[in-house]
C-alpha cells in the first residue's frame, strides 16, 4: 500500500521556512521513531565543538544513517524536532538543514526548541525525527 501524504497549511508563511503546519499520513505500514541525533562520530565521540553548521550537517548525516538502516530516507520524514542551545546561532546556519530537506523533497512538520544544554555540553543541536513508509 502506498503512503499518501496530505499537507495541512491554513497559512503559507511556514512554507517559506521549509515546513508544513501539519501532515496527514494514510496508508503507511511502518513508522520509525528516531532518537535524537547529534554530532557524534560512529564511535560515540562528540565532534565539531563550537561549529553549529558542522554539527547540523553531522546530525543530519546521523539521522539519515538511522533512516537508511530502516530502509528509509529523509523523504520519509513526517516530523522533525530540533533542539538547540542557541536558537539565534542555529538560524544563522538553518540553510544547512533546509537545503538537505529541500533536496529530499520534504517539508516535515517541525518544532524548534531552545534548551539550556544537551546531554553532552559541547553539543549545540539535536534532531529527532519520525518517518513513515
Amino acid at each position: 500500500m502506498a503512503v499518501e501524504r496530505t499537507t495541512v497549511n491554513p497559512w503559507n508563511w511556514s512554507l517559506e521556512l521549509g515546513y508544513n503546519q501539519g501532515e496527514v499520513v494514510a496508508g503507511h505500514t511502518r513508522t520509525l521513531y528516531c532518537a535524537g541525533q547529534t554530532a557524534m562520530s560512529g564511535d560515540g565521540k562528540p565532534q565539531h565543538d563550537g561549529d553549529m553548521a558542522a554539527q547540523v550537517a553531522l546530525s543530519l548525516d546521523n539521522l539519515e544513517a538511522v533512516l537508511g538502516a530502516a530502509g528509509m530516507s529523509l523523504a520519509n520524514l513526517v516530523r522533525l524536532n530540533v533542539y538547540t542551545t542557541d536558537v539565534d546561532l542555529l538560524f544563522q546556519h538553518y540553510g544547512v538543514l533546509a537545503a538537505r530537506l529541500g533536496a529530499a523533497g520534504v517539508a516535515p512538520t517541525t518544532t524548534m526548541l531552545g534548551v539550556t544544554r544537551l546531554a553532552i555540553p559541547t553539543l549545540l543541536v539535536e534532531l529527532e525525527g519520525t518517518a513513515v513508509a
